[in-house]
């Protein structure tokens, strides 16, 4: 895989610095000499920290990067307005800032997100919800696990079952589907315990496919899981196991 900073990192996200309950302040980020531009300012990329979505762009001045880092949600720098202002002040929809990343030129942050609702204006999830032809751009702006969420969602409403095998599963019932998990589950415990790397990465596959139905026949989101993961992160297994 080619590096895409100078620095030789995979990515630009070439120092971690993590915010949690605790004030940057607290943690000694504030020693990081950002650069910024001749206005003062440098842009801030914010992201959804569970799916990984970008929501939006802003820009932050020293006083936004101080505030954000002193209370734990996002504040940015308006040029247009020349103030400071609060993700959601208005709204409602505030940024409760999990971690930030700094680029290998110290002139961009990645800021790291639990939103409280829409991130653009318009009441979309994202920003960035169009492509460049102004046409909705759906689950195109997430990860390909989102964008087969969306197609399996959609399959379920609007296919018939003769044309759509997701539909079937669905009309299937959830028996039908459990059963089709715990068959793929089995074909992917085969294909780890004797077969090619190519084989597992098709098995696995097929079982998230299937674990995306059975999600949608019960109405849960991927999101969800992905939330549950995050709550789980630096627990041991033992203990969570202990626990239930």
């Amino acid at each position: 895989m080619k590096v895409a900073c100078a620095t030789g990192h995979r990515d630009l996200r070439a120092r971690p610095m993590a915010a949690d309950d605790e004030s940057w302040e607290a943690r000694g980020v504030s020693d990081v000499a950002y650069a910024f531009d001749e206005k003062g300012l440098l842009p801030a990329v914010l992201q959804d920290r569970v799916s990984g979505r970008v929501l939006m762009v802003a820009w932050m001045n020293a006083e936004a990067v101080r505030l954000t880092r002193e209370t734990g949600e996002a504040h940015f720098f308006s040029r247009t307005r020349q103030a400071l202002w609060r993700k959601g002040e208005t709204s409602g929809h505030s940024m409760r800032v999990r971690e930030v990343l700094v680029d290998c030129d110290l002139d961009t942050i990645l800021v790291l997100v639990d939103p409280a609702g829409p991130a653009c204006h318009t009441g979309a999830r994202s920003c960035f919800f169009r492509d460049e032809d102004g046409e909705p751009a759906g689950a195109r702006g997430g990860t390909e696990v989102e964008r087969l969420e969306e197609t399996i969602l959609e399959r379920q409403v609007n296919a018939t079952p003769e044309l759509s095998y997701t539909k079937m599963l669905f009309d299937g019932g959830p028996a039908r589907i459990g059963m089709k998990v715990r068959e793929e589950a089995g074909e992917l415990a085969t294909a780890i315990t004797s077969e090619t790397k190519e084989r597992v990465v098709r098995e696995a596959a097929d079982v998230t496919y299937h674990l995306l139905v059975a999600l949608a026949s019960r109405g849960v989101s991927w999101r969800e899981v992905l939330e549950e993961l995050a709550r789980r992160a630096g627990v041991s297994g033992i203990e969570e196991k202990a626990r239930r």
